[in-house]
């Protein structure tokens, strides 16, 4: 590519959304794959899978391209190191809305993410990756996703734009009362002040996530944190456990996660029979 179509590329616009079949998609959406015959072997591999919209991009002859991430894809869990081998691209023309089918799934079970988030070398901020480990032990319904997020920022931020009824955040949440101090924390949806949003490499502000996550696409319906206060949380000094309180909370966490999925279950089934 010459400087004059690098050029080109740098002052086409921003572009929000296109039709697929009809229905106007945007980033963030979900899509069926239907490779035109004849095209790469590797998009023809794809032939029928899901995939979320990452991106559309413009090319500098006008033609507009889906990046997309599959969601059977084991490596789409990499961040921004998956994009040169994980991401996709395909025309409008190539891909079906899965609005329909994503609706049906999510009316007959409920989307459920179960995220845990900490650092396992920062003491009792572990507390999110030790619950995580107790309840990926346990058997859940379908449509509850139980997973890791450690400190990938990133990943869970991309996540929230999944289409789940409800996130619930497992972490640890210094508010000043006894350590060991369990909360559940409903969050509002507010919008942030405006400030950048950056993330410390090691460790992770879920209010920035979710923010980054709202400046990318519409996020779970509902997000709530299942927090800890915590007794050592030591940015300076790495310790791989948790403190006695701490350790001690982590089985009532897991039921009180329990809990709040057969709560969004009940809730679920009351709306669909009334």
């Amino acid at each position: 590519m010459n400087e004059w179509e690098w050029q080109l590329l740098e002052d086409k616009p921003v572009i929000e959304s296109v039709l697929a079949g009809g229905v106007e998609v945007r980033k963030g959406d979900r899509v069926r794959l239907h490779p035109r015959k004849g095209g790469d072997i590797f998009d023809m591999a794809l032939a029928s899978q899901i995939a979320v919209i990452e991106a559309i991009e413009q090319d500098y002859e006008g033609k507009l391209h889906l990046a997309v991430v599959v969601d059977e894809d084991p490596g789409k869990d990499l961040g921004l190191l998956r994009q040169p081998g994980h991401r996709f691209f395909f025309t409008p023309e190539e891909v079906e809305p899965f609005e329909a089918t994503q609706s049906q799934h999510t009316a007959e079970h409920p989307s459920i993410l179960i995220a845990g988030i900490g650092n396992i070398f920062l003491g009792d901020d572990a507390f999110g990756v030790e619950v995580i480990q107790r309840l990926s032990t346990l058997e859940f319904p379908e449509g509850v996703r139980v997973r890791d997020f450690g400190i990938r920022g990133y990943d869970l931020a991309y996540a929230l734009l999944d289409g789940y009824d409800l996130t619930i955040l497992v972490d640890a949440c210094p508010r000043g009362n006894a350590p060991g101090t369990l909360y559940v924390i409903e969050h509002e949806g507010k919008e942030g002040d405006g400030s950048p949003i950056t993330f410390d490499a090691h460790t992770m502000n879920p209010v920035s996530v979710i923010r980054m996550a709202r400046s990318m696409g519409p996020v779970s319906a509902r997000i709530v944190l299942v927090g800890c206060e915590p007794a050592v949380l030591d940015g300076e000094q790495e310790c791989m456990a948790l403190s006695e309180p701490v350790a001690a909370a982590v089985d009532a966490a897991v039921k009180l996660v329990q809990k709040l999925v057969a709560e969004a279950q009940a809730s679920r089934r009351a709306r669909e029979s009334s």
